[in-house]
């Protein structure tokens, strides 16, 4: 065979990610044909009518480029968490932003901190610029702040507090993050990842955005549109820093980077908080009924603060996933994060969570 191109060395230990399975792929594979996909925490009612109506009137404009700047959806943004547009960066989802943090902060050899389990981006993004990530086990599936706080190093130059956990639902409250933020070197950069703060109810969930406020310069909070707004499927995430912070993420940053049908529909998601309202309202009664279910199966689970419950069936999850599968039901196997036995649920609507409890206790008989 002929000699092929060399990648760099520091990739090979990158393992991809595995997303959740599609229904699509369900469907053709399996030949069923109801299926539901509780896997990937996306919003079981979809998008607010308001966004649908705003990409059918953008996809006549899809012959532009879109606006490089992001200019109205970050107008929006603004007035509504009560920043100036200079703290915010708009992503092709929240994963760019992780990428660019890494691109314009990480050297070969670098470290970042992280709990374990946590979401795997983060390692991602440090081995693709060269850099290892620190891995601190949680304590009862929390983050153990004094424990990542002692594991920075002069190599560390990220921190990753992902709040709410995924995939353990599970939260950091305002007194630990501010101790924990006290103990944080000025040099070393703290990320908030907020993906599912929409959902928490927690009256000591932090006001993240009080320390970007207040000029913090090694805080920097991220956001998506993917989870409770339903647009997983365009990719708009969006950090909150101080401009010093968000000038070099905009060095890396690809021109372009959010096209125009995302933007627009985003600009109309943030308005219709209605629809936002309906989505929390049906995530806590479907939290209220699986806690329920897993209850009468005897089933211990992790309480949750966003929109998945980490469960534990007592058994190997992956088999377990197979056949819920084979009766239409897809979740997430826990193994990926290091707990074969649980899974990860994404509460859906009535209906769902009813097909996934009726399938679970038929493959658990």
């Amino acid at each position: 065979m002929a000699a092929a191109p060399k990648c760099r060395e520091s990739i090979l230990a990158i393992k991809p990610y595995v997303p959740g399975k599609p229904i699509e792929e369900v469907q053709r594979e399996l030949g069923v044909k109801d299926v539901i996909k509780l896997a990937s925490n996306e919003n079981p009612l979809g998008p607010s009518p308001d966004a649908v109506q705003a990409l059918r009137e953008a996809s006549e404009r899809v012959y532009l480029y879109p606006d490089g700047n992001c200019y109205y959806l970050k107008e929006a943004l603004a007035a509504r968490l009560n920043v100036e547009q200079e703290n915010l960066i708009i992503g092709n989802g929240t994963d760019e932003i992780l990428k660019m943090l890494a691109e314009a902060y990480i050297n070969p050899g670098d470290e970042i901190v992280v709990a374990e389990p946590t979401f795997s981006e983060y390692e991602f993004a440090a081995q693709v610029m060269g850099g290892r990530a620190i891995k601190v086990p949680s304590r009862n599936f929390r983050h153990d702040l004094k424990a990542m706080a002692a594991a920075i190093t002069p190599r560390t130059r990220l921190v990753f507090i992902c709040n709410p956990n995924n995939p353990t639902g599970t939260i950091v409250g305002q007194a630990a993050l501010d101790a924990f933020s006290k103990q944080v070197p000025p040099e070393v950069l703290v990320v908030l990842d907020e993906a599912y703060a929409d959902y928490v109810t927690a009256e000591h969930y932090p006001d993240s955005l009080a320390y970007v406020r207040a000029g913090r310069a090694n805080v920097i909070v991220l956001r998506t549109f993917s989870k409770i707004y339903g647009l997983a499927g365009l990719r708009v995430g969006y950090g909150i820093a101080v401009p010093e912070i968000i000038r070099d993420l905009n060095r890396v940053r690809e021109p372009f980077n959010v096209n125009l049908l995302a933007q627009a529909a985003a600009v109309a998601a943030l308005k219709d908080t209605a629809h936002v309202g309906k989505s929390r309202e049906v995530n806590s009664e479907g939290k209220d009924y699986l806690y329920s279910q897993f209850a009468a199966l005897d089933l211990k689970y992790i309480p949750t603060e966003a929109n998945f419950i980490f469960v534990d069936i007592q058994r190997d999850s992956r088999e377990v996933f197979q056949q819920l599968l084979q009766k239409g039901v897809i979740v997430r196997t826990g193994d990926i994060f290091g707990y074969d036995t649980f899974l990860r649920v994404t509460i859906g609507t009535r209906r769902q969570n009813e097909l996934f409890i009726r399938a679970l206790r038929e493959v658990l008989a």
